[in-house]
């Protein structure tokens, strides 16, 4: 249970800030092989209108309000060590697998306040566990001294579309696609080969929106920087998983109709997507995987 506290406002986002009973959940879903999802915040800013999140919201305004609160889980750092030091007493040999974040964005603009996000990696790094991070936010290269002490880290950077009309239709407050590749190629350059560290980069494109034509090729080219490039279906049916929550009807009709080149046909344009990544991308170099499989570590 958390118990949220008077909000204040930042940027578009009313914040507030609550007391969690815990930090490293079970997961379920995409990335069940994990021994835990961690979520250093609950609500996410970017707000994308296909996003699934909503869905776990605390009630249904919060649920309609999506992308304009964001709750801070305060007590998290001291959770999380709690949490991870049971977990070493308990299973010397083995470090968990960690997968963040699922349901919100672990640096959505908020973290550049607050930090948490930081600060949680900062413990992280002292019990050493399997760890992806997934997020669309370039900001996660402020962290790159502490990222590079992981010994097995996989940076999952989402990039849904190459096409940045596209982007802004979807999700209008999240970074520019320009700035999400450059921010992957940061990462992929300025971490250096370390003996004993496995840190992998990977580009998700998932859920699958359109890209326009005049920018495929281009954009495919810059997903060469990457080890692995993961596409996925605009939500896929998949037992186990929650019923997506996303824009409201109205928008939704009004996307796939602005799309209807895209939608009308969207199985051969998910394929043709995949065979241009096929064609393009050197399989020594970038493997490319479909579904619950590309959100592995391995």
């Amino acid at each position: 249970m958390v118990h949220s506290q008077q909000s204040q406002a930042f940027g578009n986002a009313k914040v507030s800030v609550c007391n969690s009973t815990t930090l490293l959940n079970k997961p379920t879903g995409f990335i069940n092989a994990y021994d835990f999802t961690l979520n250093p915040y609950r609500g996410c800013q970017y707000g994308c209108s296909y996003c699934y999140a909503a869905a776990f919201s605390p009630n249904h305004q919060m649920r309609q309000d999506w992308g304009n609160w964001v709750i801070v889980k305060q007590n998290a750092v001291k959770l999380l060590d709690r949490e991870l030091a049971r977990w070493k007493k308990k299973n010397p040999d083995r470090p968990p697998s960690i997968y963040m974040s699922t349901v919100t964005d672990p640096y959505q603009p908020i973290e550049s306040r607050k930090k948490l996000t930081r600060q949680l990696l900062a413990v992280l790094v002292q019990y050493q566990p399997t760890l992806v991070i997934q997020t669309r936010s370039p900001l996660i290269t402020r962290d790159i001294d502490l990222l590079r002490q992981f010994q097995r880290l996989r940076i999952n950077m989402s990039i849904p579309t190459g096409s940045e009309e596209v982007k802004q239709d979807f999700e209008g407050r999240s970074p520019s696609i320009t700035a999400r590749l450059k921010a992957i190629s940061n990462l992929r350059y300025n971490i250096p080969y370390k003996h004993g560290h496995q840190i992998k980069f990977s580009v998700t494109i998932t859920p699958l929106l359109p890209t326009l034509p005049a920018d495929e090729s281009r954009f495919i080219d810059k997903l060469a920087v990457v080890d692995r490039v993961v596409i996925q279906e605009f939500h896929p049916t998949y037992r186990g998983s929650p019923k997506p929550a996303r824009s409201t009807p109205q928008e939704a009709i009004a996307l796939k109709q602005k799309y209807s080149w895209w939608y009308d046909r969207s199985q051969q344009s998910y394929n043709n997507f995949k065979e241009s990544l096929i064609a393009q991308l050197d399989p020594y170099d970038v493997e490319i995987m479909e579904g619950k499989e590309g959100f592995a570590y391995d």
